[in-house]
């Protein structure tokens, strides 16, 4: 494999002495994100640093981010800072990237993907997860997660839950909660997992969690070839079906849909599924495509013929309710 400098054009090759300013929020994970692009950036002969930026998402931590029209809430002022030249490339937890970029931003990088899975944080005693009939008091901001567990659980009540990881994780603490749901690629990402946590492997995840995801300026050719090594072609394959089945049934991060693809021995697996907020009514979704029996752009378009085979078996009439109640809000 020639080094990347060696491929790279000859007016791209006399702009490797140019700094790629990286824009990323200031919470302990997006630093460790960003700063982890700027070491592989380093890596393949790019200089970067670090520039902060607040997002609106940082500054009302009291809010339920579903009654924050959360769609971009994350991504938004980084998306400023891009668009007015301020910053080179952005990086975001890719779950919290809208399905629709803003105008002018384009994708440069999917990192290999790390766990999908939602964790319980929990208190000392955990059997009330035995019981489906149990009560308890369970926390967190995602509609998603409230919507699953309160149809698995249905008399347990859901408490809101906001702040960056180490304010969430201090509030679990502080509250009488038996416990609160994180993704587990956050907190193992900055070594905050708690011994007291468990993998809820029922619970689908939120369209590409675990994953990261680059971006820069449309027609920016030296960040998009600079970060073009970055890119994990099966990451980028399998959160793009999934944020296609997101889009394709008319979501955002504010709605409780959940979706996994997944490439094992050659076959993308994929699961998805759409609750009505109080969880009380559910649609599932569960499909396969071997790769070596599949045209790429039939695999490329996937996600949008699983959003289609869940409409017809039941989701159309929750997307619809979904729908009407985002309207009238």
């Amino acid at each position: 494999m020639k080094p990347l400098m060696s491929t790279l054009p000859l007016e791209l090759f006399n702009q490797m002495s140019k700094q790629i300013r990286i824009g990323t929020r200031e919470s302990e994970l997006a630093v460790w994100q960003a700063q982890s692009v700027k070491e592989l950036l380093g890596r393949n002969g790019f200089d970067a640093t670090l520039v902060y930026i607040k997002s609106e998402g940082d500054i009302d931590l009291q809010t339920p981010l579903y009654e924050m029209g959360v769609q971009g809430i994350f991504t938004r002022s980084l998306d400023i800072a891009l668009l007015n030249g301020s910053i080179d490339i952005a990086v975001h937890s890719m779950k919290d990237v809208p399905t629709q970029p803003a105008k002018g931003i384009v994708q440069s990088a999917i990192l290999k993907r790390a766990s999908y899975k939602d964790i319980l944080v929990h208190k000392s005693d955990i059997s009330f997860l035995d019981n489906l009939q149990s009560t308890a008091v369970i926390a967190t901001s995602s509609i998603r997660r409230k919507a699953q567990w309160l149809n698995r659980y249905p008399l347990h009540q859901v408490e809101n839950l906001r702040g960056n990881i180490n304010t969430r994780l201090r509030k679990v603490a502080e509250h009488n909660w038996q416990g609160a749901i994180f993704a587990a690629a956050g907190l193992d990402r900055i070594n905050l997992r708690p011994e007291q946590s468990i993998e809820l492997d029922w619970m689908l995840p939120a369209p590409a969690q675990g994953a990261i995801m680059v971006v820069c300026r449309e027609g920016d050719e030296y960040c998009l070839q600079a970060c073009d090594a970055l890119n994990d072609p099966d990451t980028a394959l399998c959160t793009k079906i999934e944020r296609d089945f997101l889009r394709t049934l008319l979501g955002g991060c504010s709605t409780p849909i959940s979706a996994l693809a997944e490439i094992k021995d050659g076959t993308i697996h994929f699961r998805g599924n759409i609750l009505s907020p109080d969880g009380k009514q559910k649609a599932d979704v569960e499909l396969s495509w071997p790769m070596t029996n599949t045209p790429m752009s039939e695999l490329w378009e996937s996600g949008i013929r699983a959003a289609g085979e869940l409409l017809q078996h039941g989701g159309k009439a929750i997307a619809k309710q979904i729908q009407m109640m985002s309207n009238s809000n």
